[in-house]
């Protein structure tokens, strides 16, 4: 069984086992797909691939939502929109009779929509006003993944009630492992449920004689470090946010059980780097012990095979039997024709180590463009390479 990639895309290595093609199509048209999350390190094209990947079920009539986490704002200026924010907005110049709606992740604005969903309107201001929620809600490692995950669960519940999308496409956040946003609700539960949030909660769950006196010497030698001020507004703070914390428990818990339904398919995009390429075999491993359902691997900007039959060997061969003054552009492309072989080799090799490691992983490899998608035809372009019908 051949590899699904375009035809310029150089082969494995020989002898190298051939992956199962990924059928982009199938799994946009399949109604059953009702989540696609796009993770992969950053730099490897994830939100050009969510966004053609979305586009290009719209316009197989398919009703998409695109979340986008993309502190670029490529996306906006590539889906003709001024500027996208947290609320999803139409894209213009869809063809078909689908429809796609695109929004970027605002974690402040998503948290405090949370806050005053669940707090009564005094605890809410109370929250909302506090310096320790500004942070926590602007700065705090895993804030931005916590925040996707309450998106994606907030999304998918409006297209239940309302039926207005039948797809959400999400592009997760550019961390430093792509899977952060699968480990930021345990991370975030983790430190409001620690012992040290648990013992600045002490005064406010109960009478003052039951503070143990290692409590006392403990805030007494907290005021000397970062003053009383600060020290009264992060404990009315943990007070005020404790009695909404079983709510964020539990929405992340749903959310987490969503992405392991079967409605849910994984894209792992990659660049065919080394580096890349191994954050992808985490990624593929960590997905399969956290039972995520992997639709498959997508290796973006692959290099193209020179034209013709000419060797690197027989390419620098040849170059040398040349007078490099006298025939300087000849040597230079003879060298050039020689690099670009080599690198379709070695792209090779690495695809080849991949699929040796996770032969039943389905793979979609494309080839890198001439020129950055800045609009809806570039998009279309990515989708039809995706997909394996661009010539």
């Amino acid at each position: 069984m051949s590899t699904r990639t375009h035809p310029r895309v150089g082969p494995l290595a020989a002898g190298a086992p051939a992956p199962r093609p990924l059928d982009v199509d199938r799994l946009l048209d399949d109604p059953a797909t009702q989540i696609i999350v796009c993770c992969g390190s950053g730099g490897v094209g994830k939100t050009t691939t969510s966004a053609a990947l979305a586009l290009r079920a719209a316009e197989r009539g398919r009703k998409v939502v695109v979340l986008t986490i993309d502190p670029a704002r490529r996306l906006a200026q590539s889906m003709g929109i001024e500027a996208l924010d947290n609320t999803p907005r139409p894209v213009p110049g869809v063809q078909g009779e689908g429809s796609l709606d695109a929004m970027m992740l605002d974690m402040k604005s998503t948290f405090d929509e949370v806050v005053l969903s669940q707090a009564t309107p005094e605890k809410a201001a109370q929250i909302l006003e506090n310096p320790f929620y500004v942070a926590l809600s602007t700065s705090f490692a895993g804030t931005q993944e916590y925040m996707a995950m309450e998106k994606l669960g907030q999304l998918h519940a409006s297209a239940r009630e309302s039926g207005r999308w039948d797809l959400i496409v999400v592009d997760t956040p550019p961390s430093r492992s792509a899977l952060d946003f699968l480990d930021a609700p345990e991370r975030l539960s983790s430190f409001l449920d620690g012992r040290f949030i648990r013992l600045l909660l002490t005064p406010a769950r109960g009478p003052a004689k039951l503070m143990s006196a290692g409590f006392g010497l403990m805030t007494h030698a907290l005021t000397k470090i970062v003053g009383a001020s600060v020290l009264r507004d992060l404990q009315t703070f943990v007070a005020a946010f404790d009695t909404l914390f079983g709510g964020f428990r539990a929405r992340a818990t749903a959310t987490y059980e969503l992405l392991q339904a079967q409605g849910t398919a994984f894209l792992v995009i990659a660049a065919p780097e080394p580096d890349a390429l191994r954050e992808a075999a985490y990624f593929v491993e960590r997905l399969s012990e956290e039972r995520m359902p992997l639709a498959g691997l997508v290796v973006n900007r692959a290099s193209s095979q020179p034209e013709g039959q000419l060797s690197a060997e027989a390419a620098l061969a040849a170059a040398e039997r040349l007078d490099p003054e006298a025939d300087a552009l000849t040597v230079g492309l003879l060298r050039l024709h020689a690099d670009r072989r080599r690198i379709v080799a070695r792209e090779g090799r690495l695809r080849a180590g991949f699929a040796r490691s996770h032969p039943a992983v389905a793979t979609a490899v494309v080839p890198a463009l001439a020129t950055d998608v800045h609009d809806l035809s570039g998009l279309r372009t990515v989708g039809g390479l995706l997909a394996d019908t661009v010539d």
